[in-house]
């Protein structure tokens, strides 16, 4: 179902106030749209009897069948039902012809700058979300979007990512990627298979279900929201799902959008290691991959290149000049890659 396919266009706040007045079988003072994510529009909804919702449109880009509305209300209902209550928003109701969801309103503010506490709640999230992946219900729930359960798994989405790149004609980014991005990306791959034969594992090899974690897939600082009390709320769970832990962990050490120092980032790598204990290669797995995620992110930071993502953009009103915008990514992707060795030495050093 296309993104204009819906019975509601809910592109106003008068077509919002309309959705979530359905959603909520009630009348609705208000509703003012805010700013959301990247993939999705995000309105404040005042009921008329007080209380508070957030209204989530979701976009649906030809050729991505991913179910972004289903995995984020499937996902916050499961963990409120596990005694998940205080670090996730309520899931309320939810419209899958009108690719839209209700849940409840957290009022706060953006975390800005992290500190070790916040840093002690994100760890403590990420062993609530192990804990309950041994819970029967959650062998319901689906593999998380972009699941990596192997080394495997995660050189071909680089490839897949690479090759869409490489289809774009432009003079800026092709020299990028086949002179500077190529040659370091099989250099690391080679180092990642060596590392793994090191260590007696298969890299073609999918992880068992009792290594696997659940997971936001787009966990960080980037979507928590700071409340009154000074707890943190984590938001944002279109993607979640299954996934292997070296994953969560890398993309949260790694996402550009956070700004973690050193110390940081080693306390939430340590962090990790202790709630991941059980798996014996899991540390393993993370030094070899680390570089991969690296890569991974590079190519991540251009996807503003593919059209389809800019459309995604400008439907959440990301509204930016594109050749500006692609010139600042283009920037950001060979800094990190000039980056990889001092990133691999900051996370893992001196352990």
């Amino acid at each position: 179902m296309g993104p204009n396919s819906s019975a509601i266009d809910i592109d106003t706040p008068e077509a919002a106030k309309a959705a979530a007045t359905a959603l909520l079988g009630g009348p609705v003072h208000q509703v003012s749209r805010q700013h959301g994510g990247g993939n999705n529009r995000l309105y404040r909804v005042d009921a008329a009897d007080g209380r508070r919702y957030a209204l989530k449109t979701y976009l649906q880009r030809p050729g991505d069948d991913r179910d972004r509305l289903g995995a984020e209300f499937g996902g916050l209902t499961f963990l409120r039902a596990q005694g998940v209550n205080r670090q996730v928003p309520r899931a309320v109701a939810r419209d899958p012809e009108r690719h839209c969801a209700l849940f409840g309103w957290v009022e706060g503010d953006a975390v800005g700058y992290p500190t070790p506490r916040d840093l002690f709640e994100a760890l403590c999230f990420v062993l609530d979300l192990y804990r309950l992946a041994q819970q029967p219900d959650a062998k319901l729930l689906p593999l998380a979007s972009e699941a990596c359960l192997s080394g495997g798994d995660l050189a071909r989405q680089i490839d897949t990512r690479l090759d869409r790149l490489l289809a774009i004609e432009d003079d800026r980014l092709r020299p990028f990627l086949i002179d500077s991005f190529a040659p370091v990306y099989k250099t690391q791959c080679d180092l990642a298979m060596a590392q793994y034969q090191e260590h007696g594992m298969d890299f073609a090899q999918p992880l068992a279900q009792f290594d696997l974690t659940l997971s936001p897939s787009d966990f960080g600082f980037h979507n928590a929201i700071r409340r009154g009390d000074g707890r943190l709320v984590f938001v944002d769970f279109e993607y979640f799902g299954w996934d292997d832990p070296v994953k969560l962990v890398a993309d949260f050490l790694l996402h550009p959008g956070m700004s973690l120092n050193v110390e940081m980032r080693r306390r939430f790598r340590r962090g990790a290691a202790a709630v991941f204990g059980g798996d014996h290669h899991f540390d393993a797995r993370l030094r070899a991959q680390f570089p991969l995620y690296i890569l991974r992110w590079c190519l991540i930071l251009l996807n503003e290149f593919l059209p389809e993502r800019w459309l995604g953009r400008d439907y959440a009103g990301v509204h930016r000049d594109r050749v500006t915008a692609l010139n600042n990514q283009l920037a950001k992707a060979m800094a990190m890659l000039r980056q990889i060795d001092d990133a691999n030495y900051e996370v893992f050093e001196n352990d």
